[in-house]
């Protein structure tokens, strides 16, 4: 499954989000000040966090601090 890309201005700080859809799809913000690089490198990582099921996880925010520690 594709999730559904959009580019939206956000604070630099903002890389992109990922939400997931009330009918299972899932849509991908990228920060469209950023480089096509880092929306590039954004992007996989929001694909990791969809084909992890992070999504279904309680903690998203333990789940961000493991993935930034390589935990």
């Amino acid at each position: 499954m594709t999730p559904n890309v959009h580019y939206m201005d956000m604070p630099c700080r903002v890389r992109g989000l990922t939400r997931k859809n009330s009918d299972g799809t899932y849509t991908i913000i990228l920060n469209s000040r950023l480089s096509y690089e880092q929306n590039l490198k954004t992007y996989m990582h929001e694909l990791k966090h969809i084909k992890n099921n992070d999504f279904d996880k309680p903690d998203i925010e333990d789940v961000e601090r493991r993935d930034k520690f390589g935990i």
